[in-house]
């Protein structure tokens, strides 16, 4: 089986942000079990600006961009060090992987980062994975591993997805402030009543929380990949997770449907740029015929954006049903919305949106 683990800040670094070293050994010790019986596995870890802290003598997660990069990139190697001296003692060879969103924005960048991942995987490496926060510009990085951890899946055809946190899962409630929550053991389709349990930010340290491990799930299910959200202190909570030992944690069934790897990409590794409102005989011709966006179609456009950018469709009633690549700019779709294709002139005629460049939101209802 093809495993992709992710842990959180909260599960790996103290109060202050020194590395908890109990914490990585039990979660080496876990994967290189694994690895024993002939699973492949990709860690996805957290913890940098955290593990940096009390390098440069702050007790207190700082705000700003710059600094936090600082700590990233001091937090980095610290915590890189510790993986590689703890899978030492297991004979495993660990590799430091970083990942921006270009790897997955840009389609050449993201084949490049399959085959070195793949060779990794082939040469009996365990790739440990963190965003590339030190360099990341502030306007295009993920934000959250969780994300990475569900692209990565998708990116390696993972088996399983697995989201260590400080929690056993997803609750019916706060179990913080409410003592009747209960764990939600198996979730079929994320919706927005899931999404609402789910909160907001998690730790003080951490930039997830279990919205986000919720929305990853998501992403993950769309790939076919079966997630598990438990909690990291868990006793062989990776084992558990494999074999789909009942109450390990939250699990999010993989859909039957799956997306197709290029609109898995627009749908959820390309972040939009604008924003194409079309009118009622549009979004029914998209959501039941498969068929392209005419400019006859749009309504309105909102936002700036080239050809070839990522766009939101919106239907009447305000809701994206859509998410797509736009063939023509803004500039052009300004000019050409609402006309039909025998109005235009030959060079104006192209779809807005190209049906195979063009995939349905997944209901969240």
């Amino acid at each position: 089986m093809r495993i992709v683990a992710k842990i959180g800040t909260s599960s790996l670094t103290d109060e202050t942000g020194h590395i908890e070293v109990a914490a990585i050994e039990k979660l080496c010790g876990e994967v290189a079990r694994l690895v024993a019986d002939g699973h492949s596995i990709i860690v996805v870890t957290s913890g940098a600006v955290a593990a940096g802290m009390p390098a440069l003598g702050m007790t207190s997660r700082p705000r700003d961009r710059r600094t936090l990069q600082a700590l990233s990139a001091v937090g980095q190697s610290r915590l890189m060090q510790t993986y590689n001296d703890v899978f030492a003692d297991h004979a495993i060879v660990a590799g430091q992987v970083l990942i921006s969103p270009l790897d997955f924005f840009e389609r050449s960048q993201y084949l490049h980062a399959r085959a070195t991942l793949e060779r990794l995987l082939d040469l009996g490496v365990v790739p440990i994975v963190n965003e590339n926060d030190a360099l990341a510009d502030t306007e295009i990085r993920f934000g959250d591993n969780d994300r990475i951890a569900a692209l990565l899946a998708h990116l390696v055809q993972a088996d399983l997805l697995v989201l260590l946190t400080d929690t056993p899962g997803l609750f019916t409630a706060d179990p913080r402030v409410d003592p009747g929550a209960s764990l939600i053991e198996e979730i079929r389709t994320v919706d927005r009543a899931l999404e609402s349990v789910a909160g907001g930010r998690g730790s003080a340290r951490g930039s997830g929380g279990m919205a986000s491990k919720l929305a990853a799930a998501k992403i993950a299910a769309w790939s076919g990949v079966r997630t598990v959200i438990a909690a990291a202190g868990r006793a062989d909570v990776l084992a558990d997770a494999v074999a789909g030992t009942s109450g390990v944690g939250t699990v999010v069934l993989a859909q039957d449907r799956q997306l197709p790897a290029k609109k898995l990409w627009i749908a959820f590794a390309v972040p939009a740029e604008g924003v194409l409102h079309v009118d009622a005989g549009a979004r029914r011709a998209l959501a039941e015929r498969d068929t392209s966006l005419l400019p006859v179609g749009v309504t309105a456009v909102d936002g700036r954006f080239h050809a070839g950018a990522a766009v939101e469709l919106v239907g009447p009633d305000g809701v994206v049903f859509a998410k797509g690549l736009a063939r023509v700019s803004s500039r052009v779709v300004e000019r050409v919305k609402g006309r039909r294709t025998d109005e235009l002139a030959s060079a104006d005629r192209a779809p807005v949106v190209h049906r195979d460049e063009l995939v349905l939101v997944p209901s969240e209802e």
